[in-house]
């Protein structure tokens, strides 16, 4: 019995015993809590790499967007990420270019691995990062300088029209905004201006004959990007002074087309209305038209080119542009162009082009340019007079060639007579004829006065444009100004001589801006130049 009421009241003790429960739910607050700790854990765990994977892709982005990243985007993202121990998180890289820009956009997407996430059925806690970057250079101010020289007659400047034609696409295809403008500069011996631009600049000794306008740059202009508007430039007349006459003691008729009649197949200023230099545009179709229009003749001052390249995108250009744009001669917005060369939002690029080397060519003296010319000519018979007025040998101061005699008026066949100015005697003589007909025959006395007389004429009438050697110098003096301003200058040297290729090697912004071109290779030097470009930027 006793044991039996033991029982009894110990079932009734542990019935009313409440330490069992207290246990089990201190045992399911633990758990509560390891996990809410664990949770927490893996959400820092969590937020460590995601920030740490989205600061390694804003920095990776930034670097492969930049203008400046020669490299390829792509490699430089994958390579950036690498190292910062993310490769495997690297799941997409966007690269978008165009000419003037770089938009790179990456995704990355990290396994956190957790731990206690488990214990709520979580078992993926990814971390994604994402970025975007854009590097833009919204203008750029591009000059083709091309040479149209005789030599490139034929094969060559085919291959240069389909090159230049196929870079006109290329770079104007990728300019979405329409921010690119390009003037192209043909040049041979000289470049024409084309009445438009000449009437820009004060140009002196004018002819006025029809479509030839080009200035003879004075050499002190080389020590400036800018060209002067206000500056006196004489233009080069337009003469016949390589073709040689018949040295005869004789009379040669003036109308003789072997001796006397200018050829102006041998003028260094031809006329001209395709290689004239053109006003900064974007119509694609219209450029190419240009291009393909230029024709190959006469000799080569690549300097002239080079220096008129770096005029058309030298800020100082601006209010020139201003007029012509409110002319409408070139698109309305480019009237504030070209921009300054510290501008951060615009490029400078000069592509010079050359087959050959510089040769060194004369031109007609300032004072037999134009004016007034101590020559008459009959009205009637068409024969001339010259006024020798310190003649010494007769009271007589007019030779008359076609009699071979002095006179006291000019020749007048009863027609009348009419005084020449300089335009006219060069537009119906040649320079040989005049010093040899008018000067050398009147003031000679002999076989060996003559010739000197006829020498020192020649001298007087005509001189060398500019040396060889002062082409080279000045040629480069451009191109220093030009890099000097951070202009991107891109060299072409195609088929050229040794002195040719030095030229635009030195000229060029580095040796990987040089191209020696042969034949067909010159399509890929342009192929290059616009690929180049659209991962160039200022370097400031």
């Amino acid at each position: 019995m006793f044991t039996a009421r033991r029982l009894i009241r110990k079932s009734r003790s542990f019935g009313s015993d409440e330490t069992g429960a207290l246990l089990v739910f201190a045992l399911f607050l633990f758990v509560l809590m390891t996990m809410m700790g664990g949770f927490a854990v893996d959400l820092m765990r969590y937020e460590r790499v995601r920030t740490a994977l989205q600061n390694t892709l804003d920095r990776c982005t930034l670097n492969a967007s930049a203008l400046n990243q020669r490299l390829d985007p792509t490699g430089v993202v994958t390579d950036c990420v690498d190292k910062a121990g993310f490769s495997k998180q690297l799941s997409k890289v966007v690269v978008t270019e165009g000419i003037n820009f770089r938009n790179v956009k990456t995704v990355g997407v990290a396994d956190t691995n957790p731990i206690f996430m488990h214990m709520l059925g979580i078992n993926d806690f990814d971390a994604h990062a994402a970025a975007t970057a854009e590097q833009r250079i919204t203008n750029i101010d591009l000059a083709l300088v091309l040479d149209v020289s005789g030599s490139m007659s034929g094969t060559k400047i085919a291959n240069l029209k389909t090159a230049a034609s196929e870079f006109v696409t290329s770079i104007l295809a990728g300019d979405i905004e329409k921010r690119i403008s390009i003037s192209i500069v043909p040049y041979n011996a000289q470049v024409n201006l084309g009445p438009v631009l000449r009437a820009k600049y004060n140009a002196t000794s004018q002819h006025g004959v029809a479509n030839v306008n080009c200035i003879e740059v004075p050499a002190s202009t080389y020590g400036t990007a800018a060209m002067s508007r206000t500056l006196a430039m004489p233009m080069m007349a337009y003469a016949d002074i390589a073709n040689g006459t018949n040295q005869t003691n004789g009379t040669v008729s003036p109308t003789d087309s072997t001796y006397a009649r200018p050829n102006f197949g041998s003028a260094f200023c031809q006329p001209s209305t395709v290689n004239v230099v053109r006003l900064p545009g974007n119509n694609a179709a219209t450029l190419k038209s240009q291009i393909n229009a230029l024709q190959a003749g006469g000799n080569t001052s690549i300097m002239l080119g080079m220096k008129w390249g770096l005029t058309l995108i030298d800020p100082a250009s601006r209010p020139m542009f201003a007029e012509l744009a409110a002319s409408n001669l070139i698109p309305a917005a480019f009237a504030a162009r070209p921009f300054n060369y510290n501008d951060r939002e615009a490029m400078k690029v000069i592509v010079l082009m050359t087959d050959g080397e510089h040769v060194s060519h004369n031109s007609i003296t300032d004072p037999y340019k134009t004016g007034t010319a101590p020559i008459w000519q009959s009205t009637g018979d068409g024969n001339y007079s010259v006024h020798h007025p310190s003649y010494t040998g007769s009271a007589n101061k007019y030779w008359v060639p076609h009699r071979s005699e002095w006179r006291a008026a000019p020749w007048n066949s009863g027609a009348g007579v009419q005084q020449q100015t300089w335009q006219q005697v060069w537009s119906k003589l040649r320079l040989s004829y005049v010093s040899w007909q008018f000067y050398a025959r009147a003031l000679g006395t002999s076989g060996g006065t003559r010739t000197t007389v006829y020498n020192n004429t020649m001298n007087t009438m005509q001189k060398t444009f500019e040396s060889v050697a002062n082409m080279n110098a000045q040629l480069q003096q451009s191109c220093a100004l030009a890099k000097a301003n951070n202009v991107v200058v891109f060299g072409i040297a195609f088929e050229a001589p040794t002195s040719g290729q030095a030229q635009i090697s030195a000229c060029a912004s580095s040796a990987a801006h040089y191209f020696n071109a042969q034949g067909l290779q010159i399509q890929t030097a342009f192929r290059s130049i616009a690929s180049n470009i659209s991962q160039l930027k200022l370097t400031q």
